[in-house]
């Protein structure tokens, strides 16, 4: 639970005059313990809002304001994608190149990957976190070699998995096919012309306005943990910047000033797996349909910082929400501030369907109840019992136990993709709800969970 001098800062921090808008956010930075929050809202082609809540710094109460500098995480997989694109563009690299092309001894089960697989996620490769030492400053062959020991998920093409693993390689492709490092580039290339405050983590370096992060253990605020330096300069979403800088950013993104209409129009197509499915990825960019509006979006997560960068272009409205807590939704703060200015993109729940499969509703039953005392559940795939480290499992239990007994579990949706069963539930807690989706395997192993707060 939050402390009272926490309440009593967001209290005082919070806008003079407050709107439903504004009551919203900060209910949900309460439930969510977020201690501040930066918002930017672009409509017609204009900034029409930027407004900070809360306190970037909680030792010195520092309240948040629109200059207030935030971690990207993996928003910052939009600006890789863009210079991948770039250099391309250059004649420099080919989207079809084998990533051995650009990158010394590759293990020979990355010989059918190319980077048009690393932008689109659908490589094969895993994530490198569960076996990273995050104190420890690798260097880039070492962090290529440690990673290239990590076994493959697929044949390249074959399936969709998100991979952080292949924007780190997307960067070190990038400081050799650009001759320089990635982030110069960047800078350069897009940063500087759009005038944006935009650059690489360095947290040895004295930058003004600089949000500290946080995460929450043993139900209270800590500072985050620290990172070896270089593992935060890697290309997957390390940069400092702020909601007027992402503002920015949507805003270029619907002319030619740094990327040509060939580029942003190849970026938001779906790419496609070796059987012609499409998925719901292009380069670098997340795409759905929200109630039949088309959107283009990135989230992140990265070092006590969350962001979500929602992009529903044919409406020309975009969102920018900038966190500084691990435990923040900005994804449900997004949904907030959209459906403000256009209710027809509020969120609508999924209704439950039948329960035919009660053996499974019951398993995932036992799964949080194992998770709720901090627990891996049984049955988990290496991988993703690699995805749960005990510090998730602490933050979400915490969630858990703070929401009291789990009084129902309702079937949303199941489907097959071969051998492989897909199902997704709503857990309904005393005060809370959890939304998850899983995929059972061979020997009914969990090859895939993902679970996010309703």
């Amino acid at each position: 639970m939050r402390t009272t001098i926490l309440l009593l800062s967001l209290a005082f921090s919070a806008p003079a005059f407050a709107d439903k808008l504004d009551d919203a956010i900060l209910a949900e930075m309460k439930r969510s313990h977020i201690p501040g929050v930066s918002i930017a809202v672009v409509k017609d082609g204009k900034i029409i809002r930027e407004q900070g809540y809360g306190l970037a710094d909680l030792e010195n109460k520092v309240k948040v304001t629109p200059a207030t500098i935030f971690q990207s995480g993996s928003v910052g997989k939009t600006f890789t994608a863009a210079l991948v694109m770039l250099l391309a563009e250059d004649g420099k690299l080919s989207l079809d190149d084998p990533v051995s092309r650009h990158l010394a001894n590759t293990p020979k089960a990355w010989e059918g990957i190319t980077i048009r697989h690393l932008l689109s996620h659908t490589s094969g490769l895993g994530d490198p976190y569960a076996r990273l030492d995050l104190t420890k400053d690798y260097t880039e062959e070492e962090l290529i070699a440690l990673e290239a020991e990590i076994p493959v998920l697929f044949a390249p093409g074959e399936k969709w998995s998100y991979s952080n693993m292949g924007y780190h390689l997307l960067g070190f492709i990038c400081n050799k096919a650009g001759g320089k490092f990635y982030g110069d580039q960047l800078r350069e290339r897009i940063f500087a012309p759009l005038d944006m405050g935009t650059r690489i983590i360095s947290e040895a370096d004295i930058i003004p306005h600089r949000a500290r992060g946080y995460e929450r253990k043993g139900g209270k605020l800590v500072n985050q943990s620290w990172v070896a330096p270089r593992l935060n300069t890697t290309a997957d979403g390390s940069l400092y910047l702020t909601a007027r800088d992402l503002a920015k950013w949507d805003l270029a993104l619907y002319g030619d000033k740094v990327l040509p209409a060939s580029v942003r129009n190849a970026s938001w197509t779906p790419a496609r797996l070796n059987d012609g499915t499409a998925t719901e990825y292009g380069y670098g960019w997340q795409l759905f349909q929200r109630n039949g509006h088309r959107a283009i979006a990135h989230g992140g997560a990265w070092q006590g910082f969350r962001s979500q960068l929602y992009r529903f272009v044919d409406d020309r409205l975009s969102v920018v929400v900038l966190a500084n807590s691990a435990s923040a939704r900005p994804g449900k703060l997004g949904d907030i501030v959209a459906a403000h200015y256009l209710p027809a993109l509020a969120v609508k729940p999924k209704p439950a369907i039948a329960e035919t499969e009660p053996a499974v509703a019951e398993r995932v039953r036992a799964m949080f109840a194992s998770i709720a005392e901090r627990k891996l559940p049984e049955g988990l795939s290496d991988k993703v019992a690699g995805d749960l480290p005990p510090e998730f499992l602490a933050m979400v239990s915490e969630d858990l136990q703070e929401w009291g007994p789990l009084r129902k579990v309702e079937a949303l949706a199941r489907s097959t993709d071969g051998e492989v069963r897909k199902y997704s539930y709503r857990l309904n807690y005393g005060s809370g709800a959890m939304l998850v989706d899983l995929s059972l395997g061979k020997g009914d192993k969990v090859e895939q969970l993902r679970m996010r707060p309703d």
